[in-house]
């Protein structure tokens, strides 16, 4: 998933089933390459469980004051390899139950990036984009089109198929199936 800078001016945002979006500039938290699981959720913390739990450790293992600045519907920009490390769900959970509305990242650890849209976070590629910001730069979101408004410049992300936007829309794949099912 491709993304490149467009011209335009701030849009319209799309609710997540995280953190709101909805015509509101939030803050980017950026962060560097191979950033791995356990530096986003420290393993002395996968006796938890909850996303009540999980959230107030999220990035602590890299930045400890991340839980005190993060603000719902922000957004971590990051380099590529983006949660290597782990395949366990908690370091997506704790992301999400933090308040961030979505990552975009040049690349991502594949079983990362699955869980995170197994939970409902939404995950973009967008090398131009990371390219582009600095940490507490504010941004705009379509989530539902993967369009980003930062310091003027209009950032494409290729969106969700809709399939996948269905899981994400639904606050994840348990959620998706469950409507399914009630659905048949």
């Amino acid at each position: 998933m491709n993304g490149s800078a467009t011209s335009g001016s701030s849009m319209s945002s799309e609710a997540t089933s995280g953190a709101n979006l909805n015509n509101a500039t939030r803050s980017i938290h950026l962060y560097g390459t191979n950033i791995d699981t356990d530096v986003i959720l420290p393993g002395k913390y996968l006796n938890l469980y909850t996303p009540e739990d999980l959230g107030p450790h999220c990035m602590e293992g890299l930045d400890p004051g991340f839980i005190q600045r993060v603000r719902p519907g922000d957004v971590i920009i990051a380099g590529s390899n983006f949660g290597t490390g782990s395949s366990r769900e908690h370091a997506p959970i704790a992301i999400k139950a933090a308040g961030i509305s979505c990552i975009i990242a040049t690349s991502y650890a594949r079983i990362f990036y699955r869980n995170a849209i197994n939970i409902g976070l939404p995950v973009f590629e967008c090398a131009e984009i990371v390219a582009a910001v600095k940490s507490g730069d504010a941004i705009e979101a379509d989530i539902a089109k993967g369009l980003f408004t930062v310091n003027g410049a209009v950032f494409q992300a290729k969106p969700f198929p809709p399939y996948i936007q269905g899981i994400i829309d639904a606050g994840g794949l348990v959620p998706f199936v469950s409507r399914q099912l009630k659905r048949a």
